[in-house]
């Protein structure tokens, strides 16, 4: 923020969070957003929602060594009760897409824990980098999944496999955005599942434990879909449940997932929920 030009009021604080961390839930942005909303207000800032996500990006990227993209940094930031969050990370524009009620979101954490910046996280970015190089696009989101398999041969196996994930990826967003416009939430709940599996055999991000939380899930009636979330290779998985449906979930993951793997998740159950933001007490 000061290398933005901005001046900064220093303060006294006490952090508190209840946002697992190293569970793929965000901590790190939620932990970056609640620092420049409590600068932006004690120093009576002009700093809007974008800036503030790109500056908490920045941080991630320069100081932690993270080459995160801008997602977890713009739902901190943009976030709006009861939608979810269209992202283009190329004109950095923002859509809140509206999200169907009667389902509730069942998020599962494995206790397995992993660090991004130890994980393959970056080794997958430059994949994907190379991959695009190769296939002379400025980005993947550049090349329709037709034409990527038409031209996947020439790559390298490893490289196609990853890059595959995100050109279907990318579609399957698009794919998501029309089901839920449409109210079909089926649809959505089925990109859910066509992404996790993706991201298991394509991208390679999973975990035994994770893919052993998703198979739970979706054998009981009224979940709609289940993946991964995060970066993978540990963390949370979410399912997206019919609400009446929700304690069945939830008993069979605990009871299921503790025989299958010897852990048992912790489960948060959650809406869509508003980013940032002042609360003001006594």
């Amino acid at each position: 923020m000061q290398g933005a030009g901005f001046e900064l009021t220093g303060f006294d604080a006490v952090m508190e969070g209840n946002v697992p961390i190293g569970s793929g839930l965000s901590s790190s942005a939620a932990t970056e957003l609640a620092t420049v909303t409590a600068f932006r207000a004690l120093g009576n800032l002009t700093l809007d929602a974008v800036q503030a996500a790109l500056l908490s990006q920045k941080a991630e990227n320069d100081f932690v060594g993270v080459k995160c993209g801008i997602m977890d940094q713009y739902i901190s930031s943009l976030g709006q009760a009861g939608h979810a969050l269209l992202i283009d990370c190329r004109s950095l524009g923002f859509e809140a897409v509206p999200l169907p009620a009667g389902v509730q979101f069942v998020i599962a954490d494995s206790t397995v824990r992993r660090g991004l910046v130890d994980s393959a996280y970056n080794e997958r970015r430059a994949q994907c980098e190379e991959g695009a190089r190769r296939l002379g696009v400025p980005a993947l989101r550049d090349v329709s999944l037709a034409e990527f398999e038409r031209r996947a041969p020439a790559l390298p196996d490893l490289v196609a496999q990853r890059c595959r994930h995100v050109v279907a990826e990318n579609e399957r967003v698009l794919h998501s955005v029309a089901a839920l416009r449409a109210g079909d939430v089926t649809a959505f709940g089925r990109d859910m599942d066509e992404s996790h599996t993706s991201l298991r055999d394509l991208y390679a991000v999973s975990h035994p434990v994770l893919d052993t939380m998703v198979e739970v899930a979706r054998a009981v009636p009224g979940c709609l879909g289940a993946r991964l979330t995060g970066a993978g290779f540990g963390g949370c998985t979410v399912s997206l449940v019919v609400n009446a449906c929700v304690p069945a979930v939830v008993d069979a993951l605990q009871r299921e997932v503790a025989r299958r793997t010897g852990l048992t998740p912790q489960i948060y159950l959650s809406g869509a929920e508003a980013g940032a933001g002042i609360i003001l007490g006594e």
